[in-house]
């Protein structure tokens, strides 16, 4: 056992000096960015001591939590991969929940070793602590989280029982990470739970439920009573309990998206939508996002591309008035079947026009897609108010182009690749790091165009928006070499505190990828979802000097002139000089240099007629007639 921290080597096979401190951020020698991946090592049987390095590698922090000190070095392997680790390799479509299986690690004598399973992609955050189980967070969370919470066990509930693990969902592996439930380990030995195993685990929670959500969720328990075994019937219930909780939230939100050629490519294949050109007027906005990415050629791919994004413009357009007209909520269910339909019918306007010009095999031109859209679907909280926004978010997806969301806690991918490496692992055939070593590895196993509708599989998801966030979608141009997991620090919390605008980040993304990239066009859309009334933004208007402010607003703070701010809105803390001055405002564009001469001249007239009015009323002051107080909007009663 040693006992002090161990070195952690660059992952960059090329680096002179690859072994640092522990605690570097990058390699002193390269210049590479470190990686601190933890991972969960599995085998209860197993008692291993604090501190230990095993194999000159795995530095262990906790009995199972191991830290790789050499990620850039394979992992062992045997060459036949066994059998309880296939289930973690056909949930990998559900990554977003599910552990990966990272590799093994041969434990005690090398006659009889003992084989520990390690796992990432798991509830670990950045330091190898473990997220909060389930029980724990469930009695603090908002009424809406703990529905959502419950509405993503009851999704995952077909696919882990399709692989024989549902009753991991029932264990201390169940943790959560913000809105996002997760699973630590996968329960292989315990047999596969029955609905009612569901009703049962609901029923604890009941009582230490939030209020709000204490009745329904016990009608909800006396449903799965009475249905037996089929979960699908209790969903209609659960999600207009869970519409509900969100609709009581404000939802405000932006959107700013940009293409680019880049430098290498002479033509652009890329299609976003929206542009800033397009921002102007449109009742798809902000609603709407897609990007489309071209493949066949600059005579193909960008007439794909183009073609496919004026096409669901107009396809989403008529689905949003189809849902605007129904009485009832339209179903998840329902709606990402209406999308699926719509994907499949661009990609026979593609194919169609590849049949037409006799394009054949890798000559026939297609475009990747991911889109996002936010339903405005509009629910009654309860009997007494207005119906509000639902925050539905379906997301869906072809090809390599992503989606991310960023808050301030994280980055997480929403989507999976439809690539060659995702294909091996989903079937079975190989781990993640091994697919990536085929020369075929990103190659693209689907495109809208290139082959009928009936052999399209979109992923279509659907997400509740429950807290602020930044939504990216992104072409390859900017995801490939991880660029934005690597950069997100650098712009989401600004543009979450109001110190940079989606415009400014946007801009910054696509300098960031035409520099670290640079191969490709590349092409941006965020989106920024906000669950407060108003937003705070950055304001370039002039600030008014001290000295006039206090002539005509005695008493009010330096503080207080530095930050203005809306009385629903929470009060930042003033930092040091030089800060911007926020303001509370709808759209900067709607400031102009004569408004703020207004206002000035304004200020001044309401002093001098201050200032009269208390000269005036001093001078007529008498017993029976005492002084006037004015009062003034802008300046306390004195």
């Amino acid at each position: 056992m040693i006992t002090y921290k161990p070195l952690i080597y660059c992952p960059n096979v090329n680096c002179s000096a690859p072994s640092n401190s522990w605690g570097r951020q990058e390699c002193e020698a390269c210049q590479t960015n470190l990686i601190y991946r933890y991972l969960w090592a599995v085998n209860p049987g197993v008692e291993i001591s604090v501190g230990e390095l095993l194999g000159d590698r795995y530095y262990v922090v906790a009995p199972q939590v191991w830290l790789d000190t050499k990620p850039g070095k394979l992992p062992f392997l045997y060459e036949e991969l066994p059998d309880y680790i296939i289930p973690y390799l056909r949930l990998y479509p559900q990554r977003l929940h599910t552990p990966e299986v990272y590799g093994f690690y041969k434990y005690g004598e090398e006659t009889y070793p003992t084989d520990i399973v390690l796992l990432d992609n798991v509830p670990l955050d950045s330091e190898g602590n473990l997220f909060p189980s389930f029980a724990e967070a469930w009695p603090t969370a908002t009424p809406v989280r703990q529905v959502y919470w419950l509405w993503q066990m009851m999704q995952l509930w077909k696919p882990l029982s399709e692989q024989r693990v549902a009753s991991s969902l029932f264990t201390n592996n169940l943790r959560v990470e913000g809105w996002r439930l997760r699973l630590l380990d996968l329960d292989i030995k315990t047999r596969n739970p029955k609905l009612k195993d569901f009703k049962t685990f609901w029923s604890k929670l009941i009582p230490i439920a939030h209020p709000h959500i204490q009745e329904p969720l016990a009608d909800i328990c006396q449903m799965i009573s009475d249905i037996g075994d089929s979960p699908e019937a209790i969903a209609p219930k659960l999600n207009q309990l869970l519409l509900e909780q969100a609709a009581q939230l404000p939802l405000n939100f932006e959107v700013m998206g940009a293409t680019d050629t880049g430098p290498v490519r002479l033509h652009n294949e890329d299609c976003c939508y929206p542009t800033e050109q397009d921002l102007a007027s449109n009742q798809l906005i902000p609603h709407l996002a897609m990007i489309c990415d071209g493949v066949g050629g600059h005579d193909g791919g960008e007439v794909a591309s183009q073609l496919a994004v004026k096409s669901f413009k107009r396809l989403v357009q008529n689905l949003l008035t189809e849902v605007g007209e129904q009485p009832e909520i339209t179903s998840p269910d329902l709606v990402s079947k209406q999308l699926e339909e719509i994907i499949r019918v661009v990609n026979n306007m593609i194919a169609t026009e590849n049949d037409e010009q006799g394009r054949e095999s890798r000559q026939r031109m297609g475009t990747t897609l991911v889109m996002a859209l936010q339903l405005p679907q509009q629910v009654k909280p309860n009997s007494e108010s207005n119906p509000n926004n639902t925050h539905e978010l379906y997301v869906a997806n072809v090809g390599d182009s992503r989606a991310y969301w960023l808050s301030r806690d994280g980055c997480r991918l929403l989507t999976l690749d439809d690539n060659v490496t995702s294909r091996e692992v989903r079937l079975g055939h190989c781990l993640y790091w091994q697919a990536l070593q085929r020369r075929d590895a990103g190659a693209l196993t689907q495109a809208l165009g290139t082959k009928n509708g009936e052999f399209i599989r979109p992923t279509i998801q659907r997400f509740l928006i429950e807290e602020e966030g930044l939504l990216l979608l992104c072409s390859d141009g900017l995801s490939d070499n991880d660029w934005v997991e690597k950069s997100w620090t650098e712009y989401t919390p600004k543009v979450l505190r109001g110190e940079m605008s989606l415009q400014q980040a946007v801009e910054y993304l696509m300098k960031l990828a035409n520099e670290k990239n640079g191969h490709d066009n590349v092409s941006v859309v965020l989106i920024h979802y906000r669950l407060s009334p108003e937003k705070l933004i950055l304001s370039n208007i002039p600030t008014v000097t001290t000295p006039l402010i206090e002539t005509f607003m005695p008493g009010l703070s330096e503080t207080s002139q530095e930050l203005l701010y809306d009385s629903d809105e929470e009060v930042r803390e003033p930092e040091p000089e030089p800060e911007p001055q926020f303001e509370v405002v709808q759209d900067l564009s709607s400031i102009r240099p004569w408004m703020f001469m207004v206002g000035l001249l304004l200020v001044l007239l309401i002093g001098a007629i201050i200032s009269v009015s208390r000269n005036w009323g001093n001078f007529q002051s008498t017993p029976d007639n005492p002084p006037a107080s004015v009062q003034s909007p802008m300046m306390p009663e004195p």
